[in-house]
């Protein structure tokens, strides 16, 4: 069973970057590339089909955030996890992904990006996140604290979508989405929609559809 190889997704919208992180992680023989997804839906259904031992995934995807694929991806297939690389070394956005299931983050920004060994440490079950990030998983709650249903809620709100679509598409009431939508105004500190959807797109909370 040890002699298994560790069979990774890899989740990047950038082919290139898929590319790259594939050459990388097939250096090491106990490593095996086992599917590519361009973006948090196709990531889903991927890691469903794939059942890899490792989702090695993009925190800003088009379609669902990282955080939010990560939380469909946890819930489907409890066994496989999942490291999420990201461009913010924010402890909101670290925070969002431990809590929506993450076994490790690691800051995409450096060249020496230790992703083979994050790789097999996560596949043992360890956490791993980035060094660089010192602290900040611990520090108090910010001001961009959002749950990763938030965050959910927050991608379909910049979609255009109403609270009775976000509804639907969520399996919820209408009522609750706009509690969230309540809460997710009063954590980020705005006043309206026009206001939340700048803020949310400026600060790479969500992906542009």
């Amino acid at each position: 069973m040890s002699d298994a190889p560790i069979t990774v997704l890899l989740v990047d919208d950038h082919i290139l970057v898929r590319r790259g992180f594939r050459l990388l992680l097939e250096e090491d023989s106990g490593i095996r590339v086992v599917g590519e997804a361009g973006d948090g839906d196709e990531a889903v259904k991927e890691a469903i089909r794939l059942r890899p031992s490792v989702v090695v995934m993009d925190f800003a995807l088009p379609s669902m955030n990282g955080a939010v694929a990560t939380r469909h991806i946890r819930k489907a297939c409890p066994e496989t996890a999942v490291l999420v690389l990201s461009m913010h070394s924010d402890a909101s956005y670290v925070r969002t992904c431990l809590e929506a299931g993450a076994k490790g983050y690691l800051l995409k920004n450096a060249m020496d990006l230790e992703l083979v060994q994050a790789v097999k440490r996560v596949a043992a079950n360890e956490c791993m996140l980035d060094p660089r990030l010192g602290s900040l998983a611990a520090e108090p709650e910010g001001r961009n604290g959002l749950t990763t249903r938030e965050m959910e809620v927050l991608q379909l709100i910049v979609n255009g979508r109403s609270n009775k679509e976000i509804a639907t598409m969520l399996g919820v009431s209408a009522n609750t989405v706009a509690v969230h939508r309540a809460n997710i105004m009063q954590t980020l500190g705005l006043h309206n929609t026009a206001e939340l959807v700048v803020y949310a797109i400026r600060e790479g909370l969500v992906s542009i559809p």
